[in-house]
């Protein structure tokens, strides 16, 4: 089993869920985060004051899945949210040792 966790543009995620959702992958995770990459932010005006944002409103996605479905997620991810600019985000997969759905005590693929 795999924790795939993508960091994307807000705007991206409808696209990004319908996506997953058309490979058959169920369940996620979103997060409102703040960060920034190599971006490293930008100036913002307000009130006629000009002020540096350094970090970015991003979206952060949890996935878990079994390992057979990692390559295709991962594309799906990747294509849905690609804008071709600067700042459309990561895609990290980690190791997950052990799933278990509380409601029903299943473990592992089970409780994916």
């Amino acid at each position: 089993m795999k924790l795939v966790c993508a960091i994307i543009k807000p705007f991206k995620l409808d696209d990004v869920r319908e996506a997953i959702a058309d490979i058959g992958v169920e369940g996620l995770t979103v997060t409102e985060v703040k960060g920034f990459g190599r971006q490293k932010g930008h100036t913002e005006l307000y009130r006629g004051a000009e002020y540096q944002v350094d970090f970015l409103p991003k979206v952060k996605l949890e996935i878990a899945t079994l390992d057979d479905q990692v390559d295709r997620l991962i594309e799906a991810i990747q294509k849905a949210a690609h804008t071709g600019r600067i700042g459309d985000g990561k895609i990290f997969v980690y190791d997950l040792e052990q799933a278990v759905r509380i409601r029903t005590g299943e473990s592992d693929a089970e409780a994916i």
